[in-house]
């Protein structure tokens, strides 16, 4: 399937051949029928626990994965890795996956997700919504502090949404998420009221996310800058040291006693500290917890999953995030040839998302068609065939379309033009340059050109906000909303000056517009399950990207490893449950 092209390094190709060599035998997950009544998902859409249930095409978790079921033992250091560093601590500033979790271990929310996505207690003890959707009033609790002293109050809740949506901090997540937050009030010390410029069902599910947990107002209003490197939060760790690209050492904070209800934990954490390294090299992170020198990988690596599983000593998990499912590509609907529906469809139907999902998930990931995680609330299964991997209708589509002829190298031409676009990547552990020559190979099969153009992220960025690309490669949207339609398709998340947008396939499309806006305004959940069915729908039918598989979160850890629970918007590990079992393996 892949085809080899110059402009391809030796080394990615090397690479990529040597984990399908190590992997070979690996179990390819079969696809789920939504016609499915209910079944065990043990791979790929889920955990190795076989706690993922398939019922009606809609994917869930048992109930047991998110809340700590019995007390552990205090006391140990764990030694864990991750692929990468965020690069700051400020969680408003950045939209980096890893905040999923390091933002549980530092700061804590306002608000919290329970078991079946409904919204429950945490700082923010209940609140009161107005009729007319726009009024929320919380009542805070009176016993947290940040581990600075500073006491958790209403001023601390006003100061933190500032901080989100102030442009000094640049944020491309936060922000975006309360945009509708007009003007914060307070009532006393221990009651905030947030105004909405208009109905936003959405806002307290957003509330609930890593990425717009308190940060300590003290620090926001004297010293902002110093966020990123020492962070003051409330949660049950504190930041001891961090040196970039290389760790962090997070201490139990002993005085922390308010975690969430739903997770059925007292007092502080277990663990005395969080040891985490920095490990770029997916081999190193698996061999370093297979000899024991580390006890948790946070980025299990896909190509090591049939070995970990064969491992006594070891336990995996698989989960798939909320939200949106990873794209291979966003098509650029203003820009030719993407400018033509027929044409976008035509080239999803030419890719081989099973092909594409093997080369970075090694049998992991369950490929994708439609635009919706199965896990999200409101998700419908209707469509997940609409996309599906299909030549010959592509090739239909693309003739339709009126591009018939094919010059002397077998690419489609119209009007003397050749049928051709630019994808534009990154260097990319997500996406890397084999997915690209995949596609691009898929692309040619259909009589279609697909250069490949591999810049820094900086350039990749300018030129996303600017609209000066063809089709962008890679990217996925974690959210514990199907709100995330409207992050990445309105034309109101489309960049602009004013607005770091995230709709970089700067679709403009009333209809799909209406019901996202709709869906916004309603608390009905009748009417949203409507809603958001007619938005998955008419996504379909526009293809402004090209899903490929459920973004999902692989972790790994050894049996020693104790109390692992997850994160109800996240589904990603939280520590505060973690504890060591000195007389296990």
């Amino acid at each position: 399937m892949i085809r080899i092209d110059k402009g391809v390094e030796l080394r990615s190709l090397l690479n990529t051949l040597l984990r399908i060599s190590l992997l070979a035998g690996a179990c390819i997950l079969g696809a789920c029928s939504s016609g499915d009544s209910e079944k065990t998902a043990s791979q790929g859409a889920g955990d190795v626990t076989g706690s993922a249930i398939l019922r009606d095409g809609q994917l869930s978790y048992a109930a047991t994965d998110y809340y700590q079921q019995s007390a552990g033992k205090p006391g140990g250091t764990l030694r864990a890795t991750v692929a990468l560093d965020t690069s700051t601590f400020d969680v408003h500033a950045i939209s980096h996956g890893n905040v999923q979790w390091l933002g549980r271990i530092l700061y804590d929310g306002l608000v919290y997700q329970d078991e079946q996505g409904n919204i429950s207690p945490w700082l923010a003890k209940s609140w009161d919504i107005s009729p007319d959707g726009k009024t929320y009033t919380f009542h805070l609790r009176d016993d947290v502090t940040f581990s600075d002293g500073v006491r958790f109050n209403a001023e601390a809740v006003l100061v933190n949404l500032e901080h989100m949506r102030d442009p000094k901090t640049k944020s491309p997540l936060a922000a975006a998420y309360i945009r509708p937050y007009q003007r914060g009030r307070i009532v006393d010390e221990y009651t905030f009221e947030a105004t909405l410029s208009e109905p936003y069902s959405p806002f307290l599910d957003v509330l609930a996310q890593s990425w717009l947990g308190m940060i300590s107002p003290k620090q926001i209003k004297e010293n902002p800058k110093s966020i990123a490197e020492h962070p003051i939060g409330s949660g049950p760790f504190v930041l001891e040291s961090y040196v970039r690209a290389q760790g962090a050492n997070f201490v139990k904070r002993a005085d922390y006693n308010w975690a969430p209800p739903v997770v059925r934990h007292q007092g502080p954490a277990y663990l005395d500290r969080i040891e985490l390294s920095f490990v770029p090299e997916a081999m190193i992170r698996y061999s370093s917890l297979q000899s024991g020198q580390s006890d948790f990988t946070l980025d299990a690596p896909a190509q090591n999953a049939k070995a970990i599983r064969a491992d006594p000593n070891l336990r995996f998990h698989s989960r798939v995030r909320k939200g949106n499912p990873f794209r291979s590509l966003t098509l650029n609907v203003e820009k030719a040839p993407f400018n033509d529906v027929q044409v976008r469809k035509a080239l999803a139907l030419a890719i081989d998302r099973e092909g594409v999902a093997w080369i970075t998930g090694f049998g992991e990931y369950a490929p994708k068609g439609d635009f919706l995680a199965a896990n999200s609330r409101y998700y419908d299964p209707s469509f997940k065939d609409a996309l599906a991997y299909n030549v010959a209708e592509s090739n239909r589509l693309f003739d339709q379309a009126g591009w018939t002829a094919r010059d002397d190298k077998g690419y489609r031409v119209k009007d003397g033009q050749r049928l051709s676009a630019t994808l534009l990547i990154t260097e990319n552990p997500a996406f890397p340059n084999s997915v690209a020559v995949a596609i691009q190979s898929d692309a040619r099969k259909v009589g279609f050109e697909l250069n490949i153009d591999v810049v820094p992220t900086a350039v990749a960025t300018d030129k996303r906000y600017a609209g000066d690309y063809q089709a962008l490669g890679g990217g996925y949207w974690h959210t514990n909303t199907p709100d995330g339609l409207y992050i990445l398709y309105h034309s109101n998340s489309i960049a602009s000056e004013k607005l770091i947008g995230q709709n970089s396939s700067r679709l403009r499309d009333p209809e799909l517009d209406d019901a996202l806006d709709r869906a916004r305004r309603s608390s009905d959940p009748v009417e949203l399950k409507a809603l958001y069915s007619q938005a998955q729908r008419r996504l379909t039918e526009l293809v402004p990207a090209v899903p490929s598989y459920e973004s999902i979160h692989m972790i790994a850890y050894r049996s020693n490893v104790k109390g692992v629970i997850f994160d109800t918007s996240h589904n990603t590990p939280l520590f505060i449950g973690v504890w060591l079992d000195k007389e296990g393996s």
